[in-house]
């Protein structure tokens, strides 16, 4: 026994093959190959169209066809098929996700540029409009946003605190009560879906005419384009939060149902504690969803360049359609009123950043001690 042991472990002395190469190992790349031949691929189609004529659009094209294929190319040549796919495919990932950013971060750093030299003190705290001097018979046009930024955070306001707990007390009835093969459910459902694809001048225009009806013909008033902006954020909102409760493990209420708890408890103190950061970021969406919106209260609030805070009477101002208006009805100083709009714009968007920035805050403040 052990001369036979001692006969197959042994190693013969000539004719040993040697160990038997992994396809899945052999051969690597540089670590940064992606970045040398995507500079090299730039540089090569660069220097072709500067010859034929260049092109900013063929050139990336162009590039980015170059690139993948020379990718490929190298990395089965020096490593193997399986590796190349990789490569390529995640090369395709990276490329679609910087295909995607470019133009958010062009409109981005244009809105910065062109409006960042009106965001003088004088632009947010005054009320902008044309002034007439009878004595020398001038008109005085003053650049000012303090009337859009009010009536953007009051009508805002005002739609959020009627959609939000209408799209919670939704969302909870959908996950936590209703049973899905019930017709209640399926109604909502199907409601809520198709309030997702309404255009937003639909939104304004059924406000305006509700109002109308109402009060009367130009029922001009910012709680007209609140409720405009309400049926735009609760479908949002029963979404976002519909999804975020359903990511809730069933092992926590089915906890809290054994130890005698009532369901409403169970709610309130588990399962919308354990999807707050979640339900706060639906809201968030929804409300940067509805405060860029120009159409609906354009049409149901019109504009103005009065300071008006009363929502209930009245046309009231907000940042787009200051903006929008800035464009389209400029006033004597063409250049004035563009250069507005840009402000406008960018005032617009540090409030998306600065609500943004206090609902992560208040997220992580109600957030449950093991997910902080």
């Amino acid at each position: 026994m052990t001369a036979i042991v001692g006969s197959k472990a042994s190693t013969p002395r000539s004719g040993n093959p040697g160990p038997i190469p992994n396809s899945l190992t052999t051969g690597q790349l540089p670590k940064l190959v992606e970045l040398y031949v995507g500079v090299g691929a730039l540089l090569v189609v660069g220097g072709v169209m500067l010859l034929l004529g260049f092109n900013v659009g063929g050139w990336i094209f162009l590039s980015i066809i170059l690139y993948l294929v020379a990718l490929g190319v190298l990395s089965s040549i020096a490593e193997n098929r399986r590796k190349a796919t990789d490569r390529v495919v995640r090369s395709l990932v990276v490329i679609a996700f910087l295909l995607a950013l470019a133009p958010l971060v062009s409109t981005l750093i244009t809105v910065i540029y062109k409006g960042i030299g009106e965001l003088t003190p004088d632009f947010i705290t005054k009320t902008g409009g044309a002034a007439f001097d009878p004595a020398t018979l001038k008109v005085t046009i003053t650049a000012g946003a303090l009337q859009a930024i009010l009536g953007t955070l009051i009508i805002t306001g005002i739609a959020a605190l009627m959609s939000i707990p209408i799209g919670i007390l939704t969302s909870i009835y959908l996950v936590e009560y209703a049973k899905p093969s019930s017709w209640m459910a399926r109604a909502v459902t199907f409601l809520v879906d198709v309030m997702t694809g309404i255009p937003s001048i639909v939104a304004g225009l059924f406000a305006f005419s509700l109002f109308t009806i109402i009060v009367g013909p130009k029922a001009f008033s910012g709680f007209s384009a609140s409720v405009a902006l309400s049926v735009l954020m609760i479908p949002i909102v029963v979404r976002s939060c519909e999804e975020m409760l359903r990511l809730v493990p069933h092992d926590l209420r089915e906890a809290s149902f054994a130890l005698g708890v009532s369901r409403f408890s169970t709610i309130v103190k588990i399962v919308l504690p354990t999807a707050i950061a979640g339900i706060i970021t639906g809201v968030m969406l929804a409300i940067a969803r509805v405060i860029g919106e120009t159409a609906p209260i354009f049409v149901a609030a019109s504009f103005t360049d009065n300071l008006n805070v009363n929502p209930f009477f009245g046309p009231m101002q907000t940042l787009p359609v200051l903006a929008y208006t800035g464009y389209k009805f400029p006033g004597q100083d063409i250049a004035a009123s563009v250069a507005s709009s840009w402000g406008a714009a960018l005032l617009l968007v540090i409030i998306v950043v600065i609500l943004n920035i206090i609902a992560r805050i208040v997220a992580r403040a109600f957030a449950p001690k093991g997910a902080r």
